[in-house]
């Protein structure tokens, strides 16, 4: 297939390693893949959440993600939250709610997100680090 027959099918321009379009070609582009997002400069916040919203790994590919992308990612596969910088405190408990294993990829969990883990899993204790505590 052509680039030129690719765009009158699916309406997305193809230029080499970037897809351009409107914004509903882009949408259904990252609707069947949301991995395609990495090939998108300047994602609209629709774009991002449709793209974590079908693959929650797609979240590695976009920089400085919302606490609403965060979330909509983590809730798809929690351990998307190892590829968030410095995820918000929903995102984290959203991950660790989804599965309490999650909170291993967590630098700094707060009270109340370690709390969460192991009333999910009690055996999510076993990723907690002494530093997390204060010293007695």
């Amino acid at each position: 297939m052509t680039k030129t027959k690719f765009t009158e099918i699916t309406g997305v321009a193809v230029d080499t390693q970037e897809i351009t379009g409107d914004e509903a070609a882009l949408l259904a582009v990252v609707q069947r893949n949301g991995g395609a997002i990495q090939y998108i400069a300047n994602p609209s916040e629709a774009v991002k959440l449709a793209a974590v919203q079908q693959n929650g790994y797609a979240i590695h590919h976009i920089a400085d993600p919302s606490e609403a992308v965060q979330i909509a990612a983590v809730q798809r596969n929690a351990h998307a939250i190892q590829y968030i910088r410095d995820p918000s405190e929903a995102a984290q408990l959203a991950a660790v709610e989804q599965d309490a294993h999650a909170i291993r990829y967590i630098a700094n969990p707060s009270e109340a997100v370690m709390l969460a883990a192991v009333k999910r899993d009690a055996h999510a204790i076993r990723y907690f680090k002494d530093t997390w505590f204060d010293p007695e």
